[in-house]
Formats: structure tokens, C-alpha cells, sequence
């Protein structure tokens, strides 16, 4: 069950690259991101974005890894690197909850959540 459980959490972050990937070439959906300041990113905006497609690629061989769905990364380290995972989106939950963005809220707290629940899902029993 586990590993459904990485494979729903690695679905959800390539929804997320390909947001971001929309963000980093100027498709204006900013309101929707990085607090919601800009319709369209600037320079700045657009690099994190495209650097944030790479981390969750990094992100997801790490669930997946840690539900043994994959056999990538080796060592018992990915375990806790999914307890680590939970916590750091549950902070995400809580920075789109507290957005200026209204649409940044209405997005992007639900899907930090669900991140956050499926990273613990997985360390339970990683």
C-alpha cells in the first residue's frame, strides 16, 4: 500500500512540475504561485520555478525509494527523509494558507496538505 501511496504523491508533484514549468517559460498563472504578486513571473520567479520542477524530481525518487517502489538511492536514510518531506510541506501548507494570493490559498494549501498526509503515509511504513 505504500507504494500507491509514493506513486499518488509522485503524480501530484508532476502536476506541480508542469505548473511550474508553465510559470518559467511567462504563462500567466503568477496568482497562483510565489504569493500571487505577478500574473506573469519575472526573470527571478521564472528561475525558481524551473529549479523547483528539479526538486520534485529529487522529491519523488526519494517516496519512491522509500516505499520500494524503486531501488535508486540505496541505504535506510529515505525513511526519514520522508518524515522530513512531511514537515517540510506541511510549512508549505501553512505559507499558501497564509498567502495574500486568494487563489494561491484555495490551490495550493489543499495540495501541500496532500503531499504533507502521503509523505507520512509513506514514512509510517518505510
Amino acid at each position: 500500500m505504500t507504494g500507491a501511496f509514493a506513486i499518488a504523491a509522485t503524480a501530484i508533484l508532476l502536476g506541480l512540475a508542469c505548473f511550474q514549468a508553465q510559470l518559467a517559460v511567462g504563462r500567466p498563472l503568477g496568482r497562483f504561485a510565489w504569493g500571487g504578486a505577478h500574473e506573469v513571473l519575472p526573470p527571478g520567479l521564472r528561475v525558481a520555478s524551473a529549479l523547483s520542477i528539479v526538486l520534485y524530481g529529487a522529491i519523488a525518487l526519494v517516496l519512491l525509494d522509500a516505499a520500494d517502489v524503486v531501488d535508486a538511492l540505496g541505504g535506510r536514510w529515505t525513511g526519514t527523509a520522508a518524515w522530513v518531506l512531511a514537515g517540510f510541506f506541511l510549512l508549505g501548507a501553512a505559507m499558501n494558507a497564509a498567502s495574500r494570493s486568494r487563489d494561491e490559498r484555495r490551490t495550493g494549501t489543499p495540495v501541500a496538505l496532500a503531499l504533507c498526509l502521503l509523505c507520512v503515509a509513506v514514512a509510517i511504513d518505510a
